[in-house]
């Protein structure tokens, strides 16, 4: 059973596959091998010379998606990765046979013009077209409403359709790509190099998380996908790569949310000599300088608030423990007993499993009650020791960890740590997590340590999310070009 909208019909597929037939009876290649353009269709809008009608020729190509039948002349226009430009197809200028040809042309055919560039009594610059070409025939139609897809679940099954119909979805889309350039550019001006890391490992480490299991038939042993890019880039400091980052996918196999998705975009970058301060200076200058490059301002509104989030002032620091004691009303909170820390869990509205350990308890009260609330730019310091074993003990507070979780939106955005990078407090950390689970254990990451690394500031951006704060999107799917989803006819 088809899971097509009903907006397309086997009557149109079927007179698109007729129209089809008849080309290539008259021996037209109806899906050509190229077309040389020379311009984009912005770049071609801003080629124009003002004064200077029909002086600037450029070859453009792109999808059908407007028609303007005037008879004997046609306006259209064409969508290609920069957007909307406008033909003037003439049966006087393109012949009558080229003319006859284009009439025939379909909605979301995509074609190729040559011509010059000349301005429309409305303001509009538009391509004369001297040369037409199909380039390649639609044999299923668009959507009939220009207003994007009514099916959410077709909006993600088929984003190349809702790319196609929906301006906002390409806007937010091509926004992630010029944040995730933004990025890569900062970095490298501050001497960081991009590696590659793998994504097929013997142990998933670096994080707390169910990883996705494969069997490599060759080799005969299962492999997990990286549920973190945290071990890998720390044995390149080991090797005397200094600043090393790294963009990539990683994967939990675990549930799917507003802000979760199984298989998702981080930047891991790790700075030897720098600590959790350093990357507090990093990331707020990567954050300003992306809002105002990419953009154009330091402020955005937060659409579920409708606060207007400012990147350019002053960012918050405030203790964990100190959030706590406020959000709980009590001074005392972290000396009290599991029962006690229990009941005032309770006490503010939250279900506890009693089997959690003590500081589970207590960062429930943190992600339901104090992270949606933290909607400036907030650095969230010395975290549990128990939240992250791979991060240096605070000196004056065993209890805690030399960390921040940058919190912006109502959700965390980067956590930064000082690394963690004595060989025997490591190894220990990574038993007091394992418990009984010592397999797991990843020794040849302590056995990289013991030749010894270097202090380092490390931190994890997750770029969806980000992606989510800045381009006001309302779900994870909204910014990765093709979320998972169930299996399913397109």
């Amino acid at each position: 059973m088809s899971d097509l909208p009903p907006d397309i019909s086997h009557d149109q597929h079927a007179v698109r596959r007729q129209k089809l037939a008849d080309l290539r009876a008259t021996g037209v290649d109806p899906f050509r091998a190229n077309f040389a353009t020379t311009h984009f269709s912005g770049d071609a809008i801003k080629a124009y010379v003002e004064g200077q009608e029909n002086t600037v020729t450029v070859a453009v190509a792109g999808r059908l998606v407007v028609i303007r039948d005037m008879g004997k002349s046609q306006f259209v226009k064409i969508l290609d990765q920069q957007g909307q430009i406008q033909l003037y197809v003439k049966k006087d200028v393109v012949g009558d046979e080229v003319y006859a040809g284009f009439k025939k042309f379909d909605l979301g055919d995509i074609l190729g013009a040559k011509g010059t560039l000349f301005k429309t009594k409305t303001g509009e610059i538009t391509v004369r077209v001297e040369a037409l070409t199909l380039v390649a025939k639609a044999l299923r139609p668009l959507p009939e409403k220009w207003h994007g897809l009514s099916d959410p679940e077709q909006v993600y099954r088929q984003r190349y359709l809702d790319l196609i119909v929906n301006e906002e979805s390409r806007k937010r889309l091509m926004l992630r790509s010029r944040i995730v350039s933004h990025i890569r550019r900062f970095l490298e001006d501050q001497q960081f190099i991009e590696v590659e890391t793998p994504v097929l490992q013997n142990i998933a480490g670096g994080a707390a998380a169910r990883p996705f299991t494969t069997h490599h038939n060759t080799l005969g042993v299962d492999f997990v996908l990286r549920i973190s890019l945290e071990l890998y880039l720390k044995r390149m400091l080991v090797a005397g790569y200094d600043r090393v980052f790294e963009i990539g996918r990683n994967f939990r196999n675990e549930g799917v949310s507003r802000r979760h998705n199984p298989e998702f975009t981080m930047l891991e970058v790790y700075q030897a000599y720098s600590d959790y301060r350093g990357m507090m200076t990093l990331i707020k200058n990567l954050l300003t300088t992306l809002c105002l490059d990419v953009l154009g301002t330091s402020e955005i509104k937060h659409a579920a608030s409708g606060q207007v989030i400012n990147f350019g002032g002053p960012w918050r620091e405030v203790k964990y423990k100190d959030l706590i004691r406020t959000e709980t009303g009590d001074p005392e909170w972290f000396s009290r007993t599991k029962a006690e820390k229990i009941a005032g869990a309770e006490k503010l509205g939250l279900s506890v499993n009693p089997v959690w350990e003590e500081f589970e308890i207590t960062n429930e009260i943190f992600s339901k009650k104090i992270e949606p609330t933290l909607i400036q730019p907030t650095f969230v310091t010395h975290l549990p020791k128990e939240l992250c074993p791979l991060a240096k003990i605070t000196p004056d507070d065993p209890s805690t960890i030399d960390v921040f979780e940058l919190c912006i939106g109502g959700m965390e955005i980067a956590p930064a740590y000082s690394e963690q990078n004595d060989p025997d407090v490591q190894r220990a950390m990574f038993e007091a997590q394992a418990g009984e689970e010592k397999q797991n254990i990843d020794q040849d990451f302590l056995l990289a340590l013991e030749h010894g690394m270097p202090p380092a500031g490390g931190m994890g951006v997750g770029i969806d999310r980000l992606c989510i704060l800045l381009t006001g999107a309302e779900s994870i799917r909204d910014v990765i070009l093709f979320p998972q989803l169930r299996p399913g006819s397109a």
